[in-house]
């Protein structure tokens, strides 16, 4: 028997988010968010008993998060001053809590932002296998489809994006890379 939705959610919901935040950056990740659990709900009851819900849920964000990019594409940007330095996640107010509303020091803060500015720094495929397989837990034979190549390169390209992390992101604390990752 399927368990309730509401405890599919809370089961899968913060991988689901680390993955649509890595995918999307912070902006446009709790829409994409929103917009998965919205469309899980409504195929829930046609899911087989035996599926991997948590690839399934992934699965989803990855195509909500292929429309959020596609929409964003059309949208024109409106600034009124260039920035110095560019934004990757376009707010001010990014990483001030969880989604549960717990709240977090300024050096978690910004050790969360350096870390989503880090992985959004990374090539497309690398910072799409590394989501897939590091946040959202899928395997590389089920990563390679959504990237469209092979498993062998799409643990060539988590392993170039792990690599990549490592030489420009340097976590304030003494947690490792695979650990900050998770």
């Amino acid at each position: 028997m399927k368990p309730p939705f509401e405890r599919v959610v809370a089961e899968h919901g913060a991988t689901v988010l680390r993955v649509c935040r890595a995918v999307l950056g912070m902006p446009d990740a709790e829409d994409a968010w929103s917009e998965t659990f919205l469309a899980a709900l409504g195929a829930y009851p046609e899911l087989p008993h035996d599926a991997n819900v948590e690839a399934w849920l992934v699965t989803i964000a990855h195509r909500k998060a292929i429309d959020a990019t596609r929409a964003r594409s059309r949208q024109p940007i409106a600034v009124e001053d260039v920035p110095e330095r560019a934004s990757r996640t376009g707010s001010s107010s990014d990483g001030n809590g969880d989604r549960n509303g717990n709240s977090h020091s300024s050096a978690d803060r910004l050790d969360s932002l350096a870390l989503w500015q880090a992985v959004g720094s990374l090539p497309e495929k690398q910072r799409l296998a590394v989501a897939y397989h590091y946040l959202g837990g899928l395997p590389f034979a089920d990563v390679a489809p959504l990237l469209g190549g092979s498993v062998e390169a799409a643990r060539r390209a988590s392993s170039d994006g792990v690599r990549a992390l490592r030489l420009v992101y340097q976590p304030q604390r003494d947690t490792d890379l695979e650990g900050a990752v998770r």
